[in-house]
């Protein structure tokens, strides 16, 4: 087994499991892997999977049915990565296409892992979480398709508990990367041409570095933040995701600083209700949440704030889904993640809170949310309306070539003819008409 070191892999789930699996790639390259572009040329079929939502760990049960047809073809080994395999680790080993399971956490072990499995035949399973492991000393393979934007990961895990999330149990607690090897990971995407970068965590603004030989050093999110606008100029920096009981004035002000850092924040809110909030355990209030969003058009005023919001939680009533509306239309979110409740198996509302909210009434609100900010979307979207805004080119529109499309420092996607222009290049877009989701305009 193993002659043949062709590599695919499949993403499923955020944006950090994207970076995972370019960590992987690397990790695997200097083992004398090499990426190939369909599974049908592969030796090594590996999928990093999410196990926010059911339905990503629905499709990752279908694509295992189809790498077993693989394997009864050929020689083929197969590899589950992910928080499927820190979750589901003997459920996965039992599945006849299954030949390797990787925590998220134990990506450096994969070419033993894999030696071992061609000596013995064996199945093999590693999935301890660290308490350490940052990745920071790997360069990413960059598996992005414009050359424009990419990602850095600047820590790993979460501390926060809310009851709805899987998160804390598949990928440990909370752990902050050197902010030098941040830095240097961007300085190097900036010599390669990119003039995007986007600092990943699931709570960026706990970011907190302390130096391991001097635990009195240390470096907070707003201090990255000016680390990392200071690489250069004409790189804009973005991050998600905030929350709202972490996010301080120190991380507006250094938006206000630096015109490259994005003038846009994502800052879940999750529902309209106090009691909600708390049985999520989300530690902040309404008016705690409100209380951020004024300091933000305070201190950035032409910040666009987006969201998210679960519909259906745990004994949600029509008045907590009710302020949840109302909220909506006091905050004016430029956009937002909406879904509804899926409880996932080991959380504390799993163990813990009924799921008792009946589907039809759950898929009633979340229409209900859907419907208004849509509306709200298409408001905020014609406020820009004759307005000129930077856009960073990122590439062809979808739905002409001779289009091209791009994004606001707010995160507002921009379609408007090209006019010759390139993906990369910062242009002047005078706004014309929007649609809820996307502004048109032409170049000035």
């Amino acid at each position: 087994m193993g002659n043949n070191k062709r590599l695919f892999i499949e993403t499923y789930g955020c944006q950090m499991n994207v970076y995972d699996s370019e960590v992987v790639i690397s990790i695997l390259e200097k083992d004398g892997y090499t990426p190939c572009n369909g599974l049908e040329d592969a030796g090594l079929i590996l999928v990093n999977t999410c196990s926010i939502r059911e339905n990503a760990e629905q499709r990752v049960w279908g694509r295992l049915d189809r790498f077993l047809q693989e394997k009864k073809k050929r020689d083929v080994r197969v590899g589950v990565l992910g928080c499927m395999a820190e979750r589901l680790k003997r459920e996965l080993l039992s599945h006849p296409a299954v030949d390797i399971v990787a925590g998220p956490d134990t990506y450096r072990e994969l070419p033993a892992m894999l030696r071992r499995l061609d000596e013995s035949g064996e199945k093999q399973a590693e999935t301890t979480l660290s308490l350490k492991e940052t990745y920071a000393d790997i360069e990413p393979v960059r598996t992005d398709k414009n050359g424009v934007t990419s990602f850095i990961s600047i820590m790993r895990g979460c501390n926060n508990m809310c009851t709805y999330c899987i998160v804390p149990y598949v990928r440990g607690g909370e752990r902050s990367r050197d902010p030098q090897s941040i830095v240097r990971e961007a300085e190097r995407l900036y010599r390669d041409g990119y003039k995007e970068v986007n600092l990943l965590g699931q709570n960026v603004d706990s970011y907190l570095w302390k130096n391991p030989d001097n635990p009195t050093e240390t470096v907070n999110f707003s201090q990255l933040l000016e680390l990392v606008a200071l690489v250069a100029p004409d790189m804009r920096v973005r991050f998600s995701t905030s929350h709202p009981k972490d996010m301080s004035n120190g991380v507006l002000y250094s938006m206000a600083m630096y015109p490259n850092i994005c003038t846009h924040i994502h800052l879940p809110v999750q529902s309209g209700s106090d009691r909600m909030l708390e049985k999520m355990n989300r530690k902040y209030t309404v008016a705690g949440y409100l209380e951020r969003i004024e300091k933000i058009r305070e201190i950035v005023p032409d910040a666009a704030v987006t969201t998210d919001i679960i519909a259906g939680f745990c004994s949600e009533t029509e008045d907590d889904h009710q302020a949840t509306l109302e909220l909506m239309r006091k905050v004016r979110f430029d956009s937002a993640f909406m879904f509804q409740y899926s409880q996932r198996p080991g959380t504390k509302a799993a163990r813990h809170f009924p799921d008792d909210v009946p589907t039809e009434i759950k898929t009633r609100r979340l229409n209900e949310i859907i419907e208004l900010q849509s509306a709200i979307s298409l408001e905020r979207n014609t406020e820009c309306i004759g307005n000129t805004y930077e856009v960073l080119i990122e590439g062809t529109s979808k739905r002409d070539d001779n289009s091209l499309f791009g994004r606001t420092s707010g995160n507002k996607v921009c379609v408007f003819p090209s006019l010759g222009h390139k993906p990369g290049e910062y242009v002047n877009i005078k706004v014309e008409s929007c649609t809820s989701a996307t502004l048109l305009g032409h170049i000035i």
